[in-house]
């Protein structure tokens, strides 16, 4: 599954959201017992891990220059909830990439 989330930040300010507000990346699932891991292999993608419900997803943020593409690994097993997901990246990709408040 690709879900694209359109911005209009330089890429530099784009990683230093993501790699800041990752963390809240577990806010968005259901339960608040997910275990998720994130990685950088490479400047403009970061991997990321979510073990929860004895489910694993794996996927990918891909930082482009005028969107932000996350790609999910979504198990065969899991296609029933892909909408539910699908809004849950939607809303939370937005959230991530919009200017901290404070």
């Amino acid at each position: 599954m690709r879900v694209p989330i359109p911005h209009n930040l330089p890429k530099d300010e784009v990683r230093q959201r993501l790699k800041t507000r990752s963390p809240e990346i577990k806010d968005a699932i259901p339960g608040g017992m997910a275990d998720v891991t994130t990685a950088w292999p490479t400047e403009d993608c970061m991997t990321l891990g979510v073990r929860a419900m004895g489910q694993s997803i794996d996927g990918r943020v891909l930082i482009e220059d005028r969107q932000v593409v996350f790609e999910v690994d979504l198990p065969l097993a899991l296609s029933f909830v892909e909408p539910l997901i699908r809004g849950a990246i939607e809303s939370k990709g937005q959230k991530l990439l919009a200017p901290a408040k404070g």
